[in-house]
């Protein structure tokens, strides 16, 4: 191997090593409860999940669009899974997540209104690529709790992607 081969292999080893070390760092910065890929979703136990969708999901094009993604259904059926799987897509893209419930969100932003550092604890929830809320309406949310949450959505609205779970469907024609 000649001097310049040798520099060059050199330094895509060094490259890889980087890239690997930096998706470990947002892995971590992300906060996951486990890991576990798309490709690791079980199909047959939940075979209503459409494979076509969760393929364009993967491909991550919804980030550069700023748009959100509302997994729903009910418990036990994939939701955490499906979200964590496109949260390690994106951290494998090089890009910043954070995985929350919906409850220790509010609690956070609840403790930090109170302590009089809100706008603090907001930036938090807007600056990652992709934020992750989980079991959103699993529990209920009082006023503030409520005006908390809709503070980070409105924050992160052309700025950010939302990929939310929830057990609780909706009726989009009800909404005011």
């Amino acid at each position: 191997v000649g001097y310049l081969d040798f520099l060059e292999l050199l330094l895509e080893v060094e490259l890889q090593e980087r890239r690997e070390r930096k998706v470990v760092m947002l892995q971590r910065f992300a906060g996951f409860p486990y890991r576990k890929s798309l490709e690791q979703f079980d199909h047959d136990f939940q075979p209503t999940v459409d494979r076509r969708l969760l393929r364009d999901l993967s491909k991550l094009r919804f980030l550069d669009h700023g748009e959100n993604v509302l997994i729903v259904g009910p418990p036990g059926t994939g939701k955490t899974m499906l979200s964590i799987g496109l949260g390690l897509k994106v951290t494998e893209n090089g890009r910043r997540v954070l995985f929350t419930t919906a409850d220790d969100l509010v609690q956070a932003l609840t403790r930090a209104f109170q302590e009089n550092r809100l706008e603090e604890k907001l930036k938090s929830y807007t600056n990652p690529t992709l934020l992750i809320i989980d079991e959103v309406g699993y529990l209920p949310l009082d006023k503030l709790q409520s005006n908390l949450l809709f503070q980070v959505v409105s924050k992160r609205y052309e700025k950010g992607s939302i990929v939310m779970t929830s057990n609780k469907g909706f009726n989009p024609g009800s909404c005011t």
